[in-house]
């Protein structure tokens, strides 16, 4: 269970939720970092007086570092500043809520140094799965999710339930804010008609979320914390996010977990694993929702699943590839630089036109992928 945390992406959603767990539980905060939210960062630093800080951009930094010179908070600058703030002795447990393929060097450093790593940060696995997983085997290191898709099904293999006799993961989906419509419905789909159903999520999650991409890389970074093939990975729509996932045995029986949907029930028990604890979250009331429903894809209108299902399917360095396409596409129509649907035609181009011969890889190789998945794109417009 944790007891000195250090919480990177801080000022994001997934972090400033952490932090009303850190409230409830009175965890010691060792270290915050964030990327260039300056205003809320030095709030946080104020309340909770952590040993470290860290902006990933250097000109945030340095403001951050001019705005708290009164306390006694040390102030690191840029990614090499947040890997520091990974890496800090005086933790012993780290949250990774880091967009992005950012988050991947920190968790590599917070595991190399034995940290118990809570993991938000799905494109750690999604592009480096291989290698954070390996050498969390060789330091012994704990690796708890935090998605609650991912919370779900931990929390369904606990106990006497054997791994073995595992049939399928059952990942739900709330179809995001175009459940329903087809791709001529999409053809002029706006940022502003993005907004999430069920969940309040950063501007980078919300478009995954409206594309799909989202599930395809958790159905990647499933294949790596459960360590399962990819064709025993489902996906099911579930509007009302009740349901956050289940698991099937081989007799057929199916196991699931629901809660009111709020990121503070995985945020805690990935903190206080393997012991439960009150939350800070309301409690479910089943007869307060009339009905749960669940549907099939629609793998047509929403590729982006089915494209992210290949690349791991594939192996190497291709998830990394889709990742870094996707990331790349999706700042692109952020803004305004390409259509919605083009995001899914830019990461499917980007991954058919990747060759990857070796399927061992290094940090440098993940890093290299990723670079070039960015330029692919970019290249395509």
């Amino acid at each position: 269970m944790a007891q000195k945390l250090s919480i990177l992406g801080s000022t994001g959603s997934i972090g400033t939720q952490a932090l009303d767990v850190v409230d409830k539980r009175g965890y010691e905060v060792i270290a915050l970092t964030g990327n260039t939210n300056v205003k809320t960062i030095e709030e946080q630093i104020r309340k909770y007086k952590p040993l470290y800080a860290a902006m990933a951009d250097e000109k945030a930094a340095k403001e951050l570092q001019t705005l708290v010179k009164d306390t006694s908070t040390k102030v690191f600058i840029g990614k090499e500043g947040v890997c520091e703030c990974a890496s800090a002795k005086e933790a012993d447990t780290v949250l990774n809520s880091v967009v992005g393929i950012a988050g991947l060097e920190p968790t590599l450093k917070a595991v190399e140094e034995g940290k118990t790593i809570a993991l938000a940060n799905k494109e750690t696995l999604v592009a480096g799965g291989e290698l954070v997983m390996k050498k969390a085997r060789e330091k012994g290191v704990a690796i708890l999710p935090v998605d609650s898709e991912h919370s779900a099904i931990f929390q369904c293999l606990q106990g006497m339930n054997k791994k073995k006799e595992l049939k399928s993961i059952i990942l739900t989906a709330s179809g995001g804010p175009f459940f329903g419509k087809t791709r001529d419905d999409l053809k002029n789909v706006t940022l502003k008609a993005l907004n999430h159903p069920n969940w309040s999520m950063g501007a980078k999650i919300t478009v995954d979320s409206a594309t799909m991409m989202n599930k395809g890389l958790e159905l990647i970074e499933a294949v790596w914390l459960f360590d399962v093939d990819p064709s025993k990975i489902d996906i099911v729509v579930h509007r009302e996010s009740i349901v956050h996932s289940l698991i099937e045995y081989e007799d057929n029986s199916v196991i699931a977990q629901l809660g009111v949907p709020d990121m503070r029930i995985p945020i805690q028990y990935a903190l206080t694993y393997p012991d439960r604890f009150e939350s800070p979250v309301r409690k479910l009331n089943l007869w307060e929702y009339s009905n749960l429903t669940f549907y099939k894809p629609d793998y047509d209108t929403f590729r982006c699943i089915n494209i992210c299902r290949d690349a791991i399917t594939r192996g190497s360095l291709y998830p990394c590839v889709a990742n870094g396409a996707n990331e790349m596409a999706n700042q692109l129509f952020r803004d305004g630089k390409i259509s919605f649907l083009k995001i899914a035609d830019l990461v499917e181009k980007a991954t058919a036109d990747a060759e990857f011969k070796e399927k061992q890889y290094t940090l440098s190789d993940v890093l290299e992928a990723d670079k070039w998945a960015r330029e692919r794109v970019k290249q395509y417009i």
